[in-house]
C-alpha cells in the first residue's frame, strides 16, 4: 500500500502542475476570444439554437488547438487514468484524501511559480495534519506507530 500511496501522491502533483498549466492556457484562449467576439443581428429561434451549437464546438475546438491548454490537458487525463488504475486495489477513503490535498498544495505553489496571485492563509496549514491522520488510520499496523 505505501508503493500506492507514492503514485497517489505523484498523480496529484501532476493534477495540480496541470491545473496552473490549464489555466494560464484558458486566459490565453480567453483572450483570443475576446479580441475576435463580434456581435451579430438577432436570428429566429431554430437558427439562434444551431448558430450556439456551431460556436460552442468552434470554441472548444479553438480551446484544444491551444498547446498551452492542450498539453497540460493531455496530461491530465493521463494522471487519471493513472489514478482510477490505483483506486482498483486501494481503499477510496485514503486514495480521494491524499491525491485532493496533494493536487490543492500542487496547484497552489505551480500557480505561485508561475506568478499568480495565490491566497494560501492557513488552508495549506490545516490540509496536512488531516490528511496524515487519514493516512495513518489506513494503514495496517498503525499501533506499531506509536509505539
Amino acid at each position: 500500500m505505501m508503493g500506492d500511496v507514492e503514485k497517489m501522491v505523484a498523480v496529484g502533483l501532476v493534477w495540480g502542475a496541470t491545473n496552473a498549466l490549464m489555466r494560464r492556457g484558458a486566459l490565453i484562449w480567453d483572450q483570443s476570444v475576446k479580441s475576435s467576439s463580434s456581435s451579430s443581428p438577432p436570428n429566429p429561434p431554430e437558427v439562434l439554437l444551431h448558430h450556439k451549437i456551431i460556436t460552442c464546438l468552434k470554441s472548444w475546438l479553438c480551446l484544444l488547438l491551444i498547446w498551452q491548454y492542450s498539453v497540460p490537458f493531455l496530461l491530465n487525463l493521463s494522471a487519471s487514468a493513472t489514478f482510477f488504475a490505483i483506486l482498483s486495489h486501494t481503499p477510496i477513503s485514503l486514495a480521494v484524501p491524499v491525491t485532493n490535498a496533494t493536487t490543492f498544495a500542487a496547484t497552489a505553489l505551480f500557480g505561485i511559480l508561475l506568478g499568480e496571485k495565490t491566497r494560501l492563509g492557513l488552508s495549506l496549514l490545516a490540509e496536512f495534519p488531516g490528511t496524515n491522520l487519514i493516512s495513518i488510520s489506513m494503514l495496517p499496523n498503525k499501533n506499531a506507530l506509536f509505539d
